[in-house]
């Protein structure tokens, strides 16, 4: 473990600020590590998937011994000590021939791994496909073709497909130019049978060619590109259930803000619902209308016809006087 120091100048604490958890975070990075015995394949590979992935790679040259499934302290300093969230280890073996190990972390503790086999006798290289290649830094499209990749449970191939995201995504944005889209990866396996309950991995890297159709909008054509590969599942690490609800949490500042009471129906209308204080109908303004207007006598008219009602009912009430 990596005791905790306090910054010594303001370069120092800049590189520790950059270190900490972060509202938005910054593009991952893979950091490549060689294992104590590799193989001319794994270097060929190791050697393309950094092309592809520059800028963010860091790469180590020299060999170290390390077996993540036994012992993964070494990754986790290594991930601490040069800031990287994903690490591939390359390691060849009798018993697991060109095995690269695919590692994932969560603040700088393993949280899933895959081993992934290479099939020598498919592998080919960026180099022996003789094409133009893209530029550095482009978003690549992402395509994952296959059953498997679907399954509602989690099982070896839903973590290939989330540790094969993680890996290629690069930046994120909100917007893409649609000139930069220049390469595809195609991700596809078969259907698992009785025969070949495990179907491989096959890895592809695709140009994307705009053609001339006649129409408004082009046809595009696919080319390969390089490099290709095929691989066998080995062992697997799947994240631990609070590790992985916490490596999921959103923070605050990152969530959408919904307004209150407001709504869409069926037909995407907008709807709001308003909530008013208690009126004092007394005081309600209306409509003023002409027709509905009294006259100026109004009022003492039916002030009159009051008076001379009453004054009946007076002389009705006094008796008469009997005459003499």
């Amino acid at each position: 473990m990596l005791k905790t120091v306090k910054p010594k100048n303001a370069r120092a604490k800049r590189a520790m600020a950059k270190r900490e958890p972060q509202q938005t975070e910054n593009p991952k990075t893979t950091l490549f590590v060689t294992g104590q015995k590799s193989s001319q394949i794994l270097k060929l590979a190791v050697a393309d998937l950094c092309t592809l992935k520059r800028p963010f790679i860091e790469r180590f040259t020299k060999k170290n011994d390390i077996h993540p499934f036994d012992d993964a302290s070494s990754l986790e300093f290594f991930s601490q000590k040069n800031d990287t969230s994903l690490l591939c280890l390359s390691l060849h073996s009798k018993k697991r021939p060109h095995c690269m190990t695919l590692v994932r972390t969560f603040s700088y503790k393993i949280l899933d791994m895959l081993e992934l086999y290479i099939n020598a006798e498919t592998f080919r290289t960026l180099q022996q496909f003789k094409n133009k290649k893209p530029s550095v830094g482009l978003k690549p499209l992402i395509s994952f073709h296959g059953t498997v990749f679907e399954d509602p449970n989690q099982t070896k191939y839903t973590l290939a497909k989330s540790l094969f995201i993680d890996l290629f995504k690069g930046q994120d944005a909100t917007e893409v130019d649609v000139e930069g889209l220049q390469y595809l990866i195609s991700i596809s396996a078969e259907e698992p049978t009785d025969a070949l309950p495990n179907p491989q991995i096959k890895l592809r890297f695709y140009l994307l060619r705009t053609k001339r159709s006649g129409q408004k909008l082009p046809r595009i054509e696919v080319e390969e590109m390089g490099p290709r590969m095929d691989f066998s599942l080995g062992r697997e690490q799947f994240p631990d259930p609070d590790m992985l609800k916490q490596a999921l949490k959103k923070p605050k500042g990152m969530e959408p803000r919904t307004k209150k009471n407001i709504d869409t129906d069926g037909m995407g209308d907008k709807t709001g619902k308003i909530h008013v204080g208690k009126q004092d109908y007394a005081n309600l303004q209306t409509r003023k209308m002409k027709g509905l207007k009294r006259g100026r006598n109004e009022k003492d008219d039916e002030e009159v016809g009051v008076e001379d009602t009453a004054s009946e009912g007076e002389e009705e009430k006094t008796p008469k006087k009997a005459k003499v």
